[in-house]
């Protein structure tokens, strides 16, 4: 019975502490604490700053990232003040253990090889809802070495479609690029770099797709211009 109180008692302790650093409404009490985990995590282990990317208070928006290693997702979370509905691979989505925070968190599984559209068309109904959809136009990590990944259309075709404008953010400093779960674990000092949106209904496939690779491909330089509290 005493183990069983200290567990409970230290399991309290946790939820209090992540309820106290959540800065985003997921609409699940458990899910929250863990957003507050997820920026207690971000902000000790991988010395995290960032730029608050600029989304709206409410209504439509796609935010895209270049895509550097497994931690990148939590960055992004880290980093901003609205629920992100990732798009995600279906096979990291039905990952044994995982499944159910993906599912929580409102993920979007795509299956890339027999049924892409499935998620192209649930990625629009979130935007058409007024939710933010985040995505990684690069479609894959890029490990060191490799050339810079042409960024797929499907970010365009979204924009075009629901109206809403793109934001980009570019990662970096990650100690464990190119890894998926070496880098969530390995001590870094990550940083994300926010701009201006784009309007790619209105720019136009080409220019969107060349505007959104000349952020997204740059190296990486490290400035910010916030940090997270301390």
């Amino acid at each position: 019975m005493i183990v069983l109180g200290i567990a409970l008692l230290i399991l309290c302790l946790l939820a209090v502490i992540g309820l106290r650093a959540n800065q985003t409404d997921w609409g699940s009490r458990w899910t929250n604490i863990i957003d507050g985990w997820f920026r207690i995590f971000c902000r000790r282990v991988h010395r995290f700053r960032y730029d608050i990317p600029p989304l709206p208070d409410s209504g439509a928006a796609l935010l895209v990232s270049n895509h550097v290693s497994g931690l990148d997702p939590f960055l992004m979370i880290a980093a901003t003040r609205r629920p992100l509905r990732f798009i995600i691979a279906r096979e990291q989505y039905d990952r044994f253990g995982l499944n159910w925070l993906f599912r929580a968190s409102g993920c979007i599984p795509v299956d890339r090889v027999r049924h892409p559209q499935q998620a192209f068309r649930e990625a629009l109904v979130r935007l058409r809802e007024g939710e933010v959809v985040a995505l990684f136009p690069g479609g894959h990590i890029h490990k060191p070495g490799e050339p810079a990944p042409r960024l797929k259309r499907g970010v365009v075709r979204l924009a075009d479609l629901s109206g809403a404008q793109v934001y980009p953010v570019r990662i970096g400093g990650v100690s464990g690029r190119g890894h998926v779960v070496r880098s969530v674990f390995l001590p870094s000092r990550s940083h994300l770099k926010a701009f201006n949106p784009v309007d790619c209904a209105a720019a136009g496939e080409h220019n969107c797709l060349t505007a959104l690779a000349e952020i997204l491909n740059k190296p990486e330089d490290g400035s910010t211009t916030e940090e997270t509290p301390t």
